[in-house]
């Protein structure tokens, strides 16, 4: 397939002094003149500059003047790389649709071209409703996907009058076929939340985290994280004074190192194929602060990457396989795997129905922990509620 018809090339001007040894920007093959090779890279860099999820907008409107995607890559290119491969292609900006739909759509196909190439798309937005082309990517798969979104609230509004970036979660949950096996929320504000949506999360038994609970440990989210195939990341959920390029204005949130612990738990993943990162104008961002921040959360997500362990096999040598006993009149026990080079968990779950298999879910010590003490983790109930 040819992508470069999607795309628009760079300004290699506004770059070429970013391309210094050992910067990011000398080792990234971006769209200037010639289309890069995508396909022998492992992660992919694309802006989506479109913004009639939030403006409510039908059709193409005027183009506003400050591309998201400019100013992080102005910070990103400047980061000196890490060690160890640097594969990594910036394939310029996704031209718009006609309408919103066929913005979806078109990223719905780069998505699903990359992916089934094992490369990486990092989507730099745009508004955050873009996360259901990137969602719609995976339809081809015929498995369901998990998916974690780090978001202030819970863009699942049934008010008609809303804005696409306040329901893009209902469209997803609404989408037929419906493959979609689990949804992480990380970092969401209570008071910016209706209780029916929380209400709906936890009827459809999904994974919910306030930010208050990030706070106490952000560790603890790094489980929620390894499981989804796709992630993604509203700017919003950071407070004002580490990224300030969204509105309206928030002091809470998320530490921007926290979105960086996120963001390199997310690029540890092996099974995570695809990042979002949405809500960032940066017409608000008179310090250039928010892009910064954007940048090197993109930066911490390719340094995990490049520091996978392929921790996918269970029947191997690499982990140590723990059985946990409720008691000695119960001989139900728990299935427990920890690997041997990271030190993660990760907890076998049950299905309920004879003629589903169990399921391998990621978790976290205190997990062991709590199954020891002869409780029944709570990732446990919800997972098998899940399998049915």
């Amino acid at each position: 397939m040819n992508l470069s018809i999607f795309f628009e090339p760079l300004n290699e001007d506004v770059f070429v002094k970013l391309s210094k040894p050992r910067t990011l920007g000398a080792y990234i093959n971006r769209f200037v003149s010639k289309f890069p090779d995508w396909r022998g890279a492992d992660i992919a860099i694309l802006g989506v500059h479109e913004t009639r999820g939030l403006t409510g907008e039908e059709t193409m409107a005027t183009k506003p003047s400050a591309s998201p995607a400019r100013a992080v890559r102005k910070k990103l290119y400047s980061l000196l790389k890490g060690n160890g491969r640097c594969q990594i292609v910036d394939l310029g900006n996704l031209r718009p649709g006609i309408t919103l739909d066929d913005t979806y759509l078109r990223l719905k196909e780069i998505v699903e071209v990359l992916i089934s190439h094992n490369t990486i798309p990092v989507i730099i937005g745009g508004t955050h409703d873009l996360e259901y082309g990137q969602y719609l990517g995976y339809e081809h798969l015929d498995r369901v996907v998990n998916m974690v979104t780090v978001d202030s609230s819970v863009d699942m509004t049934e008010d008609a009058e809303a804005t696409a970036n306040k329901k893009q979660l209902r469209q997803i949950l609404m989408h037929e076929p419906n493959y979609l096996f689990s949804l992480g929320q990380i970092g969401y504000q209570s008071y910016l939340v209706e209780p029916e949506v929380m209400a709906t999360l936890e009827k459809l038994h999904f994974e919910s985290y306030r930010v208050g609970e990030v706070h106490r440990s952000v560790q603890e989210m790094e489980p929620v994280v390894r499981v989804a195939d796709l992630l993604t990341f509203d700017i919003s959920a950071i407070r004002h004074q580490d990224a300030p390029g969204y509105e309206p204005a928030n002091p809470f949130g998320l530490t921007a190192e926290e979105a960086c612990q996120i963001c390199w738990y997310a690029g540890l993943n092996d099974q995570l194929t695809s990042l979002g990162i949405y809500e960032y104008n940066p017409e608000l961002d008179k310090r250039e602060l928010t892009a910064m921040t954007v940048a090197t959360m993109i930066w911490y997500f390719i340094e995990g990457f490049y520091h996978r362990k392929n921790e996918i096999d269970f029947n191997s040598k690499q982990f140590t396989k723990y059985a946990v006993a409720f008691s000695e009149d119960n001989p139900d026990r728990m299935i427990f795997y920890k690997s041997k080079h990271s030190e993660k968990w990760w907890l076998e779950v049950e299905a309920l129905s004879s003629d589903k298999g169990n399921r391998i879910v990621p978790c976290s010590y205190e997990d062991y922990l709590q199954a020891i003490k002869g409780e029944i983790p709570n990732r446990w109930i919800l997972t098998q509620a899940r399998i049915g």
